[in-house]
């Protein structure tokens, strides 16, 4: 049974459309039609049955999708490997992080990494979804989390800190922002379920939250507009000139930075030289804003 047609199937059992499906794939939508319509005819059987909500598995389809799973697990094995045995620093390395990191932080990383390595190419992938390594989603994964639970190897770079900013602008409307009160003044939230425990529990526990913005970099423009007092990793708050660290504030520890890849790429040589390349840069650049 060839191997890209039951990566269609793949893609339209886990989409849920043909259309959907094309979209992940980057393929036009009569492609995954008629690959689909092979695996059909070539078993006799239909594998999706029409729905209001899209295509769901048939019955033979649910029983052709976990053999299915395990070829594609077998594909991206057997290619993991033999990328493993390269030698020579060349090629793409494919690094998935989160967008805060994406302003500011890793582009000057990357052009220290491209001075010293002409021959291979940085491909960033900015994403706040976790990068699934087995699956060749990319080859290393830069990620702020408190620990790492993956079947991946790896390096815990730093634990960075984190403080309240506000503008300028915003501290001198406010007259006074004392620690310990906070009358008057506002929060940018995240929309988050435990928002008002982390106000009660923070320096300011009488500023109400206003607005939610979900994403750092969203939430430091915000500050830096006067729209509140927002958390910021120092790292990021400290290097921009349209904010200040809220006054009494103390800057407290928050997550760690990780370097991740798949064990099977660790002798690679461009993913090597990237992963150590990197991991020197980013422990030299953060030591001001660790904990």
């Amino acid at each position: 049974m060839d191997w890209d047609d039951l990566r269609v199937f793949l893609a339209v059992a886990r989409a849920g459309s043909l259309r959907n499906a094309a979209a992940r794939l980057k393929v036009n939508h009569a492609t995954v039609s008629r690959a689909i319509q092979r695996i059909e005819e070539r078993l006799e059987t239909r594998l999706f049955d029409r729905s209001p909500g899209g295509l769901a598995l048939s019955a033979p389809g649910d029983l052709l999708l976990p053999h299915a799973e395990r070829m594609e697990q077998q594909v991206y094995d057997l290619s993991r490997k033999v990328a493993s045995v390269d030698s020579r620093p060349s090629g793409t390395v494919r690094v998935s992080l989160p967008p805060f990191m994406a302003q500011g932080f890793i582009a000057p990383i990357v052009a220290r990494f491209a001075r010293a390595f002409p021959d291979i190419e940085v491909q960033l992938e900015i994403t706040n979804t976790i990068a699934d390594l087995s699956r060749q989603e990319a080859d290393v994964s830069i990620r702020a989390a408190h620990e790492v639970t993956d079947n991946v190897i790896g390096r815990r770079l730093v634990r960075y800190l984190i403080c309240a900013y506000v503008s300028p602008a915003y501290l001198e409307d406010l007259g006074t922002l004392a620690v310990g009160d906070g009358t008057g003044a506002a929060w940018i939230g995240w929309g988050g379920p435990d928002d008002l425990a982390w106000v009660a529990n923070g320096p300011f526990p009488n500023a109400g939250i206003r607005h939610a913005f979900p994403e750092v970099i969203p939430q430091l423009e915000g500050a830096a507009a006067g729209l509140g007092i927002a958390w910021l990793p120092c790292f990021i708050g400290d290097l921009d000139a349209r904010l200040v660290r809220a006054p009494g504030v103390q800057p407290q520890p928050d997550r760690s930075i990780w370097l991740l890849l798949h064990d099977d790429l660790r002798k690679t040589a461009r993913v090597r030289a990237f992963v150590d390349f990197v991991s020197a840069d980013i422990v030299r650049m953060m030591k001001p804003f660790i904990a």
